[in-house]
């Protein structure tokens, strides 16, 4: 019996393979069949311009941004995961009452979110954060 659930598995992945294989072909072949036909390299110019609603650019979209705006990016994304290490373990303190994580699990986050704080106020007092 033990064979018989294997030989059924080794088919199960096969025909799921096949599939990923074929379909991704088939739907390639189609789009190639009846999708337009280019005559020649007349359009190629156009092809690499940028495309913005049809009007042609009024500035290079390779432009430099200032330091500052990858500075409040790398600000957000810190940010962003201190909200995503806060949320589940409030949710995890709540369900629990509190009572089997305890005041040093609630010191634990305190002592986090102060050195977090710390950090902005830093940024702050720097003047990391003034667009001037």
């Amino acid at each position: 019996m033990g064979s018989e659930l294997a030989a059924e598995t080794y088919w199960a992945i096969a025909v799921v393979a096949l599939l990923a294989l074929l379909i991704p072909v088939l739907i390639l072949s189609v789009a190639h069949a009846i999708g337009p036909k280019t005559k020649g390299r007349a359009d190629a110019a156009d092809k690499l311009e940028s495309f913005e609603c049809g009007i042609l650019p009024e500035v290079d979209a390779r432009r430099r941004f200032s330091a500052k705006f990858y500075l409040v990016a790398v600000l957000f994304v810190i940010f962003d995961i201190e909200v995503a290490f806060l949320v589940p373990w409030a949710v995890t303190y709540r369900d629990l009452g509190g009572g089997a994580l305890g005041w040093g699990a609630f010191v634990q986050m305190l002592v986090f979110l102060g050195l977090l704080m710390v950090g902005l106020v830093y940024l702050v007092r720097r003047g990391a954060l003034e667009w001037e």
